[in-house]
């Protein structure tokens, strides 16, 4: 087990699209979520994909119970997802802010649907199904996007709601993302 080094906006691989999980349960992917988990927690993270550690893989991992980076969000289960599908239900999108371990120190609002289901596998291939809500939505969502090469600040409606923690909320104590 490690923690690697996320990496960091403006670095081309977290652009390209991830490639598929070929196999299940083998030595390799087992480190691979270890160092992913590791990672993310020790940077305080609600999520982290395989990318941002500069593995182009569909592999992401999420869940926190308190979270200093997102103190009013409901807790979302561990999930180890891999070769996702997101299927949103419904059109009704929210917009709340985010921040992410590859864009730090900022903080955007950014919209996202409500509502959505998701598929997958977890770490011996086994299906996973789920039809989730609100925060646990949201960051399925932001993770699912690294798959993709997007990162949050392309989802941003209006880049007058896109800044420095410390700008936007000043006299907060946010912990830099």
């Amino acid at each position: 087990m490690a923690i690697r080094e996320v990496l960091k906006m403006g670095d081309p691989r977290l652009l390209a699209v991830a490639q598929p999980v070929g196999e299940f349960g083998t030595p390799e992917l087992e480190n691979l979520l270890s160092d992913m988990r590791e990672t993310m927690l020790s940077l305080n993270g609600a999520g982290l994909a395989a990318p941002q550690i500069g593995v182009g893989l569909r592999v992401v991992i999420f869940g926190s119970d308190e979270n200093p980076r997102y103190p009013d969000a409901e807790p979302v289960p561990y999930t180890v997802l891999i070769n996702p599908e997101l299927a949103p239900i419904g059109e009704i999108q929210d917009e709340d802010w985010e921040g992410c371990l590859s864009v730090p120190g900022m903080r955007g609002l950014v919209p996202r649907y409500r509502e959505l289901r998701y598929t997958g596998f977890d770490p011996a291939g086994s299906p996973i199904d789920r039809t989730v809500r609100d925060f646990h939505a949201r960051v399925v969502q932001h993770e699912v996007d690294h798959l993709d090469g997007i990162l949050y600040p392309r989802r941003i409606r209006d880049l007058r709601l896109f800044g420095f923690n410390d700008a936007l909320f000043p006299g907060r104590e946010l912990q830099d993302d």
